[in-house]
């Protein structure tokens, strides 16, 4: 009886310790996509030289802005994982054709959301303000990229 209550004490405690990482790692990945997305929106801010009052009425049309980004974005890899894994199967071209319509339809409903979301900006800021926005995101996601890349090359040049 004193090894059955044993072994399950020590099974609950490597599940709550289990439980316990797993809630750590995504904490971790929280609190980096939070320290990523702080730091965009100060880079933002700072490169558009938004006002208080611009910036108060610009970010939650920002934020719907990302969030239908990120869903289409979410479609359009599903639509290409289903495409891909229907070529590696050998499905027949009506299927192929048909998924390579959705996929492209996933695309196109992106390419939209920049110029729906521009005729929202044009109501708070100014053209200038508008173009710096989207030199200052791509300018940020090239910024991130090479502090990945120097991060990368710095583990490999340790190992």
């Amino acid at each position: 009886m004193e090894k059955i209550t044993k072994t399950l004490l020590f099974i609950i405690m490597t599940l709550a310790f289990t439980w316990s990482a797993a809630g750590q790692e995504r904490n971790k990945k929280n609190d980096w996509q939070d320290r990523i997305k702080a730091e965009k929106i100060a880079y933002l801010t700072d490169a558009m030289d938004l006002t208080s009052a611009e910036a108060e009425k610009f970010w939650p049309v920002y934020n719907r802005a990302e969030a239908e980004t990120r869903a289409c974005w979410k479609l359009v890899m599903e639509a290409y994982r289903a495409l891909e894994a229907s070529i590696e199967s050998g499905k027949d071209d009506k299927e192929i054709k048909d998924l390579l319509d959705k996929y492209l339809d996933a695309q196109e409903a992106g390419d939209g959301i920049e110029r729906k979301y521009t005729t929202e900006y044009r109501k708070i800021l100014s053209n200038d303000k508008i173009a710096r926005l989207y030199i200052g995101e791509e300018n940020f996601r090239r910024q991130q990229i090479h502090k990945l890349n120097r991060n990368d090359n710095s583990k490999n040049d340790k190992k």
